[in-house]
């Protein structure tokens, strides 16, 4: 019997990621690519997607700007991702939009737009791409991604993107139980405090160096230790992990 690889059970298979044209989902892009998947890469950036595919190894990937609140969009990607390669059999839902502000300074505005990105593109990428997988006869993998303040609650500014992000914890677990019958595995990644874009903007320095200082690791993760998890749920190696939140956080939450 040969020796099991992170990413094991993956080579050939196809992939969509969003957020791709930074942190986490760049990582992610880039480190399925390395270990011989298709990669369908989507952002709102098309700078930083021009950059991600310059260092993509070769390979029939595709790269498209997306923005996550248009629904309609989100649903003719994946249309055309499986036209193109037919089927889909991971997606790594990494995208999401932090608005820090003042619990009393939030407006409709700030909420609906968090809850948008984070929220509302996830139910209906979910759906999408599990409907692809279930009319493939694809045992797939999708992977959401939540916050480690999910349990906690959020710290100062977050407070609809922190609403946003445990409601995504309680909807995979949903698409967990439905698709679960179908062989396809939904789980949800709760990072802590990474080293990307999204967690220095609007963010006071000293507010990122104290909770690096609380980490027990005394350091912020980095995007690549989040794209090996992301990695290993969508390999073999998970094969009876479903519906599950895995704390990425170095042990700044435990529970």
């Amino acid at each position: 019997m040969s020796a099991l690889t992170l990413g094991d059970g993956l080579v050939g298979k196809v992939a969509l990621v969003t957020g791709a044209s930074s942190g986490i989902g760049r990582a992610t892009a880039l480190l399925f690519a390395r270990e011989g998947m298709t990669v369908c890469a989507t952002s709102r950036d098309e700078a930083g997607l021009q950059e991600l595919k310059s260092e993509m190894p070769a390979g029939n990937h595709m790269y498209r700007v997306l923005d996550l609140q248009d629904v309609q969009g989100c649903e003719a990607l994946v249309a055309e991702v499986d036209a193109r390669y037919q089927g889909i059999y991971v997606l790594a839902h990494i995208g999401a939009y932090l608005r820090r502000k003042d619990l009393f300074d939030v407006t409709e505005e700030d909420w609906d737009v968090q809850l948008d990105v984070n929220l509302r593109s996830a139910f209906f990428l979910n759906r999408a791409v599990g409907k692809v997988m279930i009319e493939r006869n694809i045992p797939g993998r999708i992977i959401n991604f939540s916050s480690s303040s999910w349990l906690v609650g959020p710290m100062k500014g977050s407070d609809s993107y922190v609403a946003s992000k445990g409601g995504v914890v309680s909807l995979a677990r949903g698409f967990a139980r439905q698709f679960g019958p179908h062989g396809i595995r939904v789980n949800v990644i709760a990072p802590g405090q990474i080293n990307t874009p999204m967690q220095h903007v609007d963010n006071d320095p000293k507010i990122v160096a104290d909770a690096a200082a609380a980490c027990p690791l005394r350091r912020m993760g980095e995007p690549e230790e989040l794209a090996r998890v992301t990695l290993f749920l969508a390999s073999d190696n998970a094969s009876f992990v479903n519906g599950a939140t895995i704390n990425v956080s170095g042990g700044l939450l435990m529970y």
